[in-house]
Formats: C-alpha cells, structure tokens, sequence
C-alpha cells in the first residue's frame, strides 16, 4: 500500500498534539472554548435543561427520541447484574460466556460505572495500591504537561452538564487524573486523546475510580497507543487496514487508489474509542462491549463504518477524489452509527482475537524491515476482560475451595460408597450428652498456610456458598 509520507512523525493526523482539531469537530474550537468558558450557558442564562445522558438540550451531542428499554426488563437485568457483581469471580471464572453475553446486551446504567470497575480490573488495581491515587493527587506535577491538560480541558464534552462549566467540578476532576497519570507514568507523561477516555469515565464513576481504569485501558487494553511516537496506533492501523482487504474488499480497493493511509482516519476512531465520533447511545453500547472482549470491538466498529461508507460501487459515486473519500469518513451517516443496526452489526462479524494477533506479527515484521525496531517497548495487549482477570494470580486464590469437612490430623476421608453404610451404622448409636467434641480435643481445621478467613475477598465466592442461579 502506499504510504503517506511524514507519518513517521505523526506530525498531522495522528500525533499527540493533532486531536484537539479532530475530524468532524473542524471549525468548531473557538464555539467550544467559549461555550465551556463564559458564555451565557455557563450559569448566566436560564435553567438548562439536559437529556438522559447529562447533555445540554438542543446542543449537538444531545440525543433525540431513543429506543427506551421496558423498565421490567430494565429491573430484571440489574439483578442479574447485581448478582454477577456481588459474586464476581465465580463468575468470571465460571460463566463468562454469560457475562459476555450480558454485556452485549447492555449494562444496565445504573450499575454501568461498577461493572466498567469489575470488567477492566480497575476495582483489583484500586485495591492493590490503596493511597496511591491520593500521594499522586497531592503531589505538584511537571509544569510542562500541566500547562497542556489545562488548555485540553474545555474541549472535553463542552456540551455535558459535568465539563460545561471552566473550573466547575468536573473540569477539576478530569485535570487531576491525567495530572496522576503523569506522574504515574512519567515516561509516557500526557497524549490529548487520553482526556476524552478519562472524561468518559467520570461520567461514570468517582476520580480515583475512574484513574485507574484509565490506568487499565493504557496498559492492558491499548498498551502504547498514547506514547510519544504512537508505534502501537500505527501498527493497529495497518491491522485494521489488512482486515478491511477480508472483510470489505471494495472499501480496501478504494482507499488503495486514493493512497489514504489509515492513520488519516482511524486515529481518533481508536485511540478515543469512538467516544467523539458515536452517538452517545451508541458509544456506551461499544465501551460495554470493549471493556468485556477487548480491542477486538474497535476493530470491529471501524470495519464496519468504512464497510457501510465505501464497500458498494453506489457509495463510492460521490467519493472520486482523495479530499471527497476524506470527508465522508469525517461525516458518517447517522444510520449506521445508529445503536440497535451498530450493536448487531459488531457482534456479527466474525473478526477475532486470533485474527488480530496474527495480524499484529505480519505487520510487526513488515514495520522492523521497513524502519526497524520499536522505539516504544510496550506490555502485551490483554483481549478483554477475562485475559486480565486471569493474568492476577491474587485474585484466583480467593477460589481456592475452602475445607467444609473438618478432620483430626492424619486421619483420612472415607472412601466413596461407605458414606451411606456408615450413616446408617451411626443412626443406632446414642450420642453422649456430654460427649467430647472432637475439635475440643486438638482437632483443628485444615487452614492453607498464611490463609485467614478474615483475608478472603469480599467479591469471591468460597465452596461454602450456595451455587449461583440464573436470575
């Protein structure tokens, strides 16, 4: 494929400093930058009035009429949720099939922010590193990336009742996660496209909460897409580039002859996930989905836009040209960004994570003969949330069956098949009204070494408890 030349540095589409006039947001800085300010919506005028995601009414990121969910259904699903989270991993040991399932469905909103906590493995980071998240909060920062959050800050949803106001409570919450974050990786330090991701978490979630599964999306769902090079968005460019040639021929074809690198266009798609690009509906269906199976879900929604938009010789009539190819993708149709054809249309297409890995060598190789060697060394991706909850070894051993049969030392189980002989035996024995309990004599309780029963996660299920039911 041809490339564009000067991506090497990113210093167009694509670079850290590049998203601030993203596709579909051109022309619109200064609107935004005063309407987040001082402008009459800031508190001067009447009473705004939002709809049921926290946008300002009659703005452009509101919402018209949606597809509501039966509130019996609605009720019904946040118990099964409730359940799921109360016992998560059994369930996530277990079932997650189901939780997969769940999720594609949609989490309930109310419980949206906690499961996002659960599926990222942001509740066990929390845990881990009690008081981090304060000694970084109250730690002063490096001026240079202080200075650039501050200027980043009112670009976030400027339209959303928590960032409409400069200096307002959401502003001030956003700036201390991505000052923590700073801090928590200095060597990576500050990429614009890590406010919108950070933004959408606070909607959902408290601060330190919402730090660390920022935390998880950096180094576990897209390790190295927000370093300073951007090797890793680069590569998962050409991935999705390699996957459009399976699964939309005519769109690769098109984008071809056009010499449109995908670093043009799927930049912002990625490294936001999608959050300035969907509606809003439509974007937390995707983060439901994200969170559960992984990067896989970017992919899949970026195949299946520029399959809607280019893969059928009627599309491509008004896309002759570069600049015209460039401005339909920076202008998506509504239809297929609408939720129900979206969420059906991801969850029928077949790309797995296989398919990515795989792609991911090919394209590796191809980068090391091309220009050589990563300059960022990044962690392996972890697809979803099931690989990261098996990669902590902490969290399984609160699985580890517990004894409910307590025996005296050396002495052993019956054997199989005596049970019911023996049951049998001792219903014709008297027991003494003050025998001796057995435990009272030195028998103690089989306990794995350094386990106490005070030390078991409050969130896992032991073999003492009743098996789970499908609600």
């Amino acid at each position: 494929m041809a490339k564009s030349r000067g991506v090497n540095g990113l210093g167009a589409p694509g670079s850290r400093e590049s998203l601030a006039g993203a596709p579909g947001e051109a022309g619109a800085g200064d609107e935004l930058s005063s309407l987040g300010s001082d402008s009459e919506i800031n508190g001067g005028g009447g009473e705004r009035r939002v709809d049921k995601f926290g946008f300002i009414v009659g703005s452009q990121s509101a919402e018209g009429p949606l597809e509501e969910v039966p509130l019996e259904v609605l009720r019904q699903r946040e118990s099964k949720w409730l359940d799921m989270l109360n016992n998560w991993d059994k369930w996530m040991a277990k079932k997650h099939k189901k939780i997969r399932l769940r999720c594609q469905k949609g989490i309930p909103p109310s419980l949206r922010g906690r499961a996002w906590q659960y599926l990222s493995g942001g509740k066990v980071k929390l845990e881990q590193n009690t008081g981090r998240f304060d000694e970084l909060d109250l730690s002063p920062g490096d001026p240079k990336w202080l200075d650039v959050i501050e200027r980043d800050l009112h670009r976030q949803f400027p339209f959303h009742e928590m960032f409409v106001s400069r200096g307002g409570h959401g502003q001030q919450d956003l700036f201390r996660v991505l000052k923590a974050y700073t801090l928590y990786r200095p060597e990576e330090g500050y990429c614009q496209a890590q406010a919108p991701v950070a933004a959408v978490l606070l909607m959902h979630m408290p601060v330190e909460q919402a730090f660390w599964c920022l935390v998880q999306i950096c180094e576990k769902y897209l390790p190295g897409y927000y370093s300073e090079k951007l090797e890793a968005i680069q590569l998962d460019g050409e991935i999705l580039f390699s996957l459009l040639h399976r699964f939309a021929p005519m769109a690769y074809k098109h984008l071809s002859k056009q010499k449109i690198d995908p670093i043009l266009y799927m930049t912002e798609w990625f490294m936001c996930a999608f959050s300035r690009t969907l509606p809003w509906s439509s974007v937390l269906r995707v983060w439901d989905m994200f969170f559960c199976e992984g990067v896989k879900i970017l992919f899949r929604v970026g195949l299946v836009l520029l399959k809607h938009t280019l893969d059928s010789s009627e599309k491509l009539k008004s896309c002759q040209g570069q600049y015209e190819t460039m401005e339909r993708l920076r202008a998506l149709n509504p239809k297929i960004m609408q939720e129900a054809f979206l969420v059906q249309e991801i969850i029928e297409l077949p790309v797995t994570e296989r398919h990515i890995e795989r792609e991911h060598l090919i394209q590796l190789k191809k980068w090391k003969e091309t220009r050589g060697e990563l300059q960022c060394r990044s962690p392996p991706r972890l697809h979803g949330a099931k690989a990261i909850s098996d990669s902590e070894p902490h969290s399984r051993k609160a699985l580890d069956p517990s004894p409910s049969i307590i025996l005296a030392p050396g002495q052993a189980l019956p054997p199989k098949g005596r049970k019911n002989k023996e049951k049998k035996r001792d219903q014709g024995k008297v027991k003494p009204a003050n025998g001796p309990n057995p435990e009272e004599n030195g028998a103690q309780a089989f306990v794995e070494p350094g386990a106490s029963p005070h030390h078991q996660s409050k969130d896992s299920l032991s073999s003492r408890e009743s098996e789970d039911t499908y609600l």
